[in-house]
C-alpha cells in the first residue's frame, strides 16, 4: 500500500498545481456482464444429492460499468450494451460530469477497453493502474459478487426485466 500512496502523491503533484484546491476522490472502477443465462450458486442439499434449480440458456446480456469510492461509499453506475473502448469513453465522460468539482482518481485493471489509444480523459479524471491479474485488490469486485448472489437462480423473461431488477438492487 505505501507504493500505491507514493504513486498517487507523485501523480497528484504532476497534474494538480498547488494553487488548485479541489478535493480528491479515489474510486475503484470495473465492469461486469449481466445476462439471461442463469447465475448458479451452491445450494444446501443432503449428502450425495445434486442441487436442482431451473436454468435458462439464453445468451443476451448487458454490461454495468461502475465506480465506487471504498472509503466514502460514493458510487456511479452506468448500464451499456457492450464492453469496448467506445462504451468506456461514454462511461468516463458521464463519470466526469457526475463529479465535476473534484479531481477523481480511477483505479483501473488492464482491460483492453481501459488501455485503448483513442481514449480522451476529462480534465477532472486521472487513472492509476492496478497490478496485472489482481482482481482481489479492487473493492468493486465485491459489489459485483453481491449483485450476482442476488441474481442467483433467478430467471427473467427478457433483458429489460433483468435491467429493471438490477437497477433496483
Amino acid at each position: 500500500m505505501p507504493a500505491f500512496q507514493a504513486t498517487c502523491r507523485e501523480r497528484l503533484q504532476r497534474v494538480m498545481p498547488s494553487e488548485h484546491c479541489r478535493p480528491v476522490r479515489v474510486f475503484s472502477q470495473d465492469e461486469s456482464r449481466f445476462g439471461l443465462l442463469t447465475v448458479r450458486r451452491r445450494r444446501l442439499t443432503a449428502c450425495g444429492v445434486q442441487p436442482l434449480g431451473p436454468v435458462q440458456h439464453v445468451f443476451e446480456w448487458f454490461y454495468v460499468y461502475g465506480a465506487v469510492a471504498p472509503t466514502t461509499g460514493e458510487r456511479f453506475f452506468l448500464e451499456l450494451p457492450y464492453l469496448n473502448a467506445e462504451m468506456f469513453q461514454l462511461f468516463i465522460d458521464a463519470f466526469a460530469h457526475a463529479f465535476p468539482g473534484s479531481l477523481n482518481l480511477l483505479r483501473l485493471d488492464n482491460s483492453g477497453a481501459h488501455t485503448a489509444q483513442g481514449l480522451r480523459w476529462p480534465e477532472n479524471v486521472r487513472y492509476v493502474w492496478l497490478p496485472p491479474y489482481c482482481p482481489e485488490l479492487s473493492p468493486i469486485e465485491r459489489v459485483w459478487r453481491d449483485l450476482k448472489d442476488n441474481l442467483a437462480w433467478c430467471q427473467f423473461t427478457d433483458l429489460d426485466a433483468q435491467q429493471d431488477y438490477v437497477g433496483d438492487l
